[in-house]
C-alpha cells in the first residue's frame, strides 16, 4: 500500500478467505487506488475504503461508500483479535447490521493503546459477556504491544501489517475534524498484489490453522 504519507505492507490471513479473496480482488482491479484514509482516531484507528472519498471535496463527512455488498463475519478467536497493526473490516453498527456483516471494501488498520492492567481486566469482563475469553497470549500482546480488545468477537480481523507501522503511527497522530476526518488528505496512491514466500509467512503473527 503507497500512501502519501509513506507505504505499508500488509499480509492477509488464510483464516478468513471471504474477506482474504475479496481485498486481494479489490486491490487487482485498482478499487482503492485514489482513495483516502477518511476516519482517523489517535490511539485507536485509521480508517479508508470508501470509493466516495476519491477527489472529496475538503470537509465533505465520508464513510457510507463501498462496492454494494457486504461479507459475512469471519471471526476467527483467539488467533485474530485486535492486536496493534491487525487489519480489520469496518462495518454497520449492529442496530442495522446484527449479523455483524462486514463492509464490502472498508477496512481500519488498528494502533490502540498499550492496556494497563485494570484496563484490561475491564476488557475481559465486557468480553466474558459476550462468551470470549482473553488468553495469556492475547494478554501479553494488549500490555506489551498494544491494541483495542473491546472490538474483539464484533468485527473480523483479515490482516496485519508487517511493514511500515511507523508509517500507521504517524497516520494516527493526524489533525482531524469534527468527523474525524484529517484535515490534510491522506490519499491512498496504488496498492498492488505480492505474492508472499512461505519463509516470509514464519514471521507473520498468525500461521494458517
Amino acid at each position: 500500500m503507497e500512501t502519501s504519507m509513506g507505504d505499508l505492507r500488509i499480509a492477509l490471513f488464510d483464516d478468513t478467505p471471504l474477506h482474504r479473496d475479496n481485498f486481494l480482488k479489490l486491490v487487482s482491479e485498482g478499487f482503492y487506488d485514489g482513495t483516502l484514509f477518511h476516519r482517523v482516531i489517535e490511539d485507536f484507528m485509521i480508517q479508508g475504503g470508501d470509493p466516495e472519498s476519491r477527489k472529496a471535496l475538503p470537509g465533505v463527512l465520508l464513510g457510507e461508500g463501498g462496492p454494494g455488498y457486504t461479507i459475512p463475519a469471519e471471526f476467527c478467536l483467539p488467533y485474530l483479535y485486535h492486536w496493534r497493526g491487525a487489519l480489520a473490516a469496518a462495518r454497520e453498527a449492529d442496530d442495522v447490521n446484527p449479523e455483524q456483516c462486514s463492509s464490502g471494501s472498508q477496512f481500519y488498520i488498528v494502533w490502540g493503546k498499550k492496556q494497563s492492567a485494570a484496563a484490561l481486566k475491564n476488557a475481559k469482563s465486557s468480553l466474558m459477556e459476550k462468551g470470549i475469553e482473553i488468553t495469556p497470549q492475547m494478554s501479553n500482546d494488549y500490555t506489551i504491544r498494544g491494541g483495542t480488545p473491546h472490538l474483539d468477537g464484533s468485527y473480523t480481523v483479515f490482516g496485519e501489517v508487517i511493514e511500515g507501522l511507523d508509517v500507521v503511527e504517524e497516520l494516527q497522530k493526524e489533525p482531524t475534524d469534527k468527523n474525524n476526518r484529517p484535515l490534510q488528505d491522506i490519499v491512498i496512491k496504488q496498492m498492488h498484489v505480492e505474492q508472499v514466500s512461505a519463509e516470509a509467512k514464519k514471521t507473520m503473527k498468525n500461521i494458517s490453522r
